[in-house]
């Protein structure tokens, strides 16, 4: 039975009980923005994998698309995620908070005194929906919001958002931080010139470019230390308008390098084929472990065959599942076991209830049921 993916692995000076990682997907569960009971529950639920990366956690009253989401910027949000920590430890899985700030895939509706959101430029995405307010008040997918561009000075407070929510994560208990470099928000929307069309010193060039992940990065590490900081990507992706460029490959190739130095916990690479927009391109993920010789996480139609073929062949380390985490709380032992996965259903992801959260039954326990 015993595969590479279900081995213990070591990821710095952390044990992980195996390869399997479950990946951030947003749940929407609290009202008042602070953890509770239920997303301990939630969380406990699925400490078969070797590590988890929570859903995505705004960093600022200003950093949120979705209506709902946990926060790590408030003494009570910290006091909240103690009850996950915790819950996750006794069961000997080690767990990462995500870092999120959108930037333009947000909503008026959603921002303090209905402001608009934040980007690096003023560019909307206007095929895009955040979570938020419709104008009869009724909560669901709206367009998002035409952002402002930051000013310059204001880049420096944001990076600090960044570094106190990674504070407050340690403080929480959680092993480490993910910053949420992917799928379109602010810091892959200053990756990529599309979206990013300064002038300043974050715009016009590769490393200009990539200036304010690396500060973000470096600020958490002054923070909390480099073995507990890292980083989800999504090269080649194109999630909430984001079009590909000629300097993709020079881009994360730089990236890798810059990160590489600073000895990060890990890189978490997401393929966006199963979100139905491209694939990472064949050769692209060898390339990158020549890049990038620390711990590589990779995310996107994960099946055990998949990741078993990618683990044992060296290219990645870790093996994240998402999707299928939320219907099959138990998804390591039906993968060990080749037990059948239920089926999730996608209009319950969001909501304030437990149904669709907390209430998805094991495999034995779907047997006894059935």
């Amino acid at each position: 039975m015993d595969t590479t993916i279900f081995e213990p692995a070591v990821l710095g000076n952390l044990h992980l009980k195996n390869r399997i990682a479950m990946a951030p997907m947003t749940r929407a569960r609290n009202a008042d923005g602070i953890p509770n009971e239920n997303n301990a529950l939630y969380y406990q639920q699925r400490s078969g994998a070797g590590l988890i990366v929570t859903e995505g956690t705004a960093i600022s009253e200003t950093a949120k698309g979705v209506l709902h989401i946990p926060g790590l910027y408030t003494k009570e949000q910290v006091e909240g995620w103690k009850l996950v920590t915790k819950a996750v430890h006794e069961e000997g899985t080690v767990i990462f908070a995500q870092l999120w700030h959108v930037g333009r895939v947000s909503h008026t509706s959603i921002q303090p005194g209905n402001q608009a959101p934040v980007a690096p430029s003023a560019i909307q995405a206007e095929k895009s929906f955040a979570w938020g307010w419709n104008e009869n008040g009724q909560e669901g997918f709206v367009t998002c919001s035409k952002p402002r561009a930051l000013e310059t000075g204001e880049i420096a407070q944001v990076v600090k958002d960044f570094q106190l929510a990674a504070k407050n994560a340690v403080e929480a208990g959680f092993d480490g931080i993910e910053l949420h470099g992917a799928n379109g928000y602010l810091i892959e929307q200053f990756l990529n010139p599309h979206t990013n069309n300064r002038t300043d010193q974050y715009g016009g060039s590769i490393e200009n470019r990539s200036r304010f992940l690396l500060e973000a990065i470096d600020a958490c590490i002054e923070a909390i230390g480099a073995e507990k900081v890292a980083i989800r990507l999504t090269p080649y992706g194109g999630l909430h308008e984001l079009p590909h460029y000629d300097e993709i490959e020079e881009t994360y190739r730089y990236l890798a390098a810059e990160l590489a130095q600073r000895k990060i916990a890990y890189i978490h690479l997401m393929d966006q084929k199963s979100r139905g927009s491209f694939a990472i391109p064949d050769g692209f993920l060898e390339r990158f472990r020549s890049w990038f010789t620390g711990t590589i996480i990779l995310a996107g139609g994960m099946n055990r065959q998949k990741a078993e073929a990618l683990v044992e062949a060296g290219m990645i380390d870790l093996a994240a599942f998402g999707e299928d985490f939320i219907a099959n709380p138990d998804l390591v032992e039906r993968l060990i076991n080749n037990w059948p996965l239920t089926l999730p259903k996608r209009e319950l992801h969001y909501g304030l209830t437990l149904d669709g959260y907390t209430n998805w039954k094991t495999y034995p326990e779907s047997v006894l049921a059935s």
